[in-house]
């Protein structure tokens, strides 16, 4: 690990050699969070423990400083529940997604690196219609922590978001990252079950984009994951019913009340999940063009489909 960059005492180096060996031996690697590493963890503790709340992300690109025994011993209690399982990022309160650092805590589940596809397409989308529209409106639905709908509203200055989520929690979270990124001018968040808090007329075939990172892990799968994630995360975040599409089969049908004409609905999907639920958009007569985006390893991760201007 280099340390070139950073100010520490030669005693402070032996600490970081030393935790750094530590955690390498215990600490098991999470598949589905690839900004983890030994290094970046130490980093992001270290800092934490300074009271400097970066994200593992970010926490490679800050210095960091030699600690006085005070924080050498919050540092100390940081690792030790790292390795008891604890998410990183509940413990350093911050999770980056799409660049932007936002606030992290166990009311959502942590924002994954493979939901910035569904973030950047939706965003591509975005700025597609604003080229023929002065502002886009935009749904999040399912919201979570709002890292759907903040990246949204803060990179493009010329949408109006309006974020749900079932969760209260979940909720209060979106408003703390909303107003963490001084966003209240252009985002909104309102509890309700899907598109609940949004049945008027003020939505009505009136919403260009809707976006969602659905629950869509099977019920019996849940029980299944990995300590890290079904100890601390909330589980109604994952628990797609028994297949896994309970809530994607409702959002497919119910989107078209809502979309704008060639408004697109898009939607984040489970490993095999995807040419099922192409073919579920497509045979449903609503939506005209039904794309797809995989990851890096060829599978698809979202569903973007394209109203039928004769869908209702």
């Amino acid at each position: 690990m280099g340390l070139n960059n950073d100010n520490l005492s030669t005693d402070a180096k032996l600490v970081f050699d030393q935790l750094s060996r530590r955690l390498s031996s215990s600490l098991p690697l999470s598949k589905d969070k690839p900004e983890e590493t030994i290094e970046s963890t130490l980093r992001a503790c270290w800092l934490a423990a300074e009271g400097n709340l970066k994200s593992a992300e970010e926490a490679l690109k800050q210095p960091i400083n030699t600690l006085n025994k005070d924080q050498i011993q919050i540092l100390e209690k940081l690792i030790q529940e790292r390795l008891a399982s604890k998410p990183l990022a509940y413990i350093t309160a911050r999770q980056s997604f799409m660049g932007l650092e936002l606030i992290s805590d166990k009311r959502a589940l942590i924002p994954r690196k493979e939901t910035e596809i569904l973030g950047r397409k939706a965003l591509e989308i975005s700025f597609q219609i604003t080229q023929t529209k002065k502002v886009v409106r935009v749904m999040d639905l399912c919201c979570g922590g709002g890292n759907l709908a903040v990246s949204i509203g803060y990179n493009n200055p010329n949408s109006i978001v309006f974020a749900t989520d079932l969760s209260h929690e979940s909720v209060e979270l979106t408003n703390d990252n909303i107003s963490h990124l001084k966003l209240n001018d252009r985002v909104t968040a309102a509890q309700g079950d899907l598109f609940s808090a949004f049945e008027n007329s003020e939505h009505y075939q009136n919403t260009d984009v809707i976006i969602c990172n659905p629950p869509y892990i099977s019920s019996a799968k849940v029980t299944k994951m990995d300590v890290e994630i079904s100890r601390h995360e909330p589980a109604m975040a994952f628990d797609g019913g028994m297949f896994g599409t309970n809530i994607i089969q409702k959002l497919i049908l119910e989107s078209p009340k809502f979309l704008s004409s060639d408004g697109w609905l898009l939607f984040e999907v489970g490993a095999g999940q995807g040419d099922f639920l192409m073919r579920l958009c497509l045979n449903s007569g609503n939506y005209k063009t039904v794309e797809s985006v995989c990851d890096e390893l060829g599978n698809i991760r979202v569903v973007a489909a394209q109203k039928n201007r004769i869908g209702t």
